[in-house]
């Protein structure tokens, strides 16, 4: 297998610092995105009852009193089957990062339209704590355009009212696993085979 090529420490540290600039700048254009998504427009979200180990809860109840909310959508593949992608996702939440969210006034829960004998079941398996709720028999899924995939939302609370702020899918939420964050500063990278890697670097079919 190819490794990296080997040169002098000089040699190295320019080459570092070339990647350097590409990195600042790509921490400029993600700083004025951030600012921008904090000014988009929002919509008011209607009230949804969910299924908790706790009995019934309201979207709004979901915000535990917070302001803010953050809601995963995990994928419901049908009785027995998961979503890997979903899976990988919830397994990456850090289940100390949640008290320090609370901390700023931001709550977390997923949310998935399987019912909730299949849920609680799976969180058992996984050893998940992350609040985990069942929109089964609602609409919530689709009208957070999520449909039968999975969508990462944000709502705020003014008093009583519910509004979406932001979402995304697809590359919006892969960027989000830390696992991922951290193989893409290695030199094999996430080792998928829709990276663009030197040729006879280890590669494998992304869900394979």
């Amino acid at each position: 297998m190819e490794k990296p090529r080997i040169v002098s420490v000089e040699e190295y540290r320019e080459a570092r610092d070339e990647l350097l600039k590409a990195e600042k700048e790509a921490t400029r254009q993600l700083d004025a995105i951030a600012a921008r998504r904090r000014r988009l427009p929002m919509v008011r979200f209607g009230e949804y009852t969910f299924a908790s180990p706790d009995g019934p809860r309201t979207l709004l109840e979901l915000f535990e009193g917070r302001d803010q909310l953050v809601v995963y959508q995990f994928m419901d593949n049908g009785p027995g089957h998961f979503c890997p992608g979903c899976t990988q996702f919830t397994d990456g939440i850090p289940p100390t990062a949640l008290a320090p969210l609370a901390a700023r006034g931001v709550s977390w829960s997923n949310v998935s339209d399987m019912p909730l004998e299949q849920i609680e079941t799976y969180k058992a398996e996984r050893g998940w704590t992350v609040p985990f709720v069942s929109s089964h028999g609602t609409t919530f899924a689709e009208d957070c355009d999520a449909g039968g995939g999975f969508m990462l939302s944000v709502f705020l609370r003014d008093g009583d009212e519910v509004y979406r702020t932001y979402n995304t899918t697809q590359r919006g939420v892969d960027r989000l696993v830390f696992m991922n964050n951290i193989l893409d500063l290695t030199p094999y990278g996430r080792q998928e085979d829709w990276e663009d890697s030197p040729v006879g670097w280890p590669q494998r079919p992304t869900y394979g």
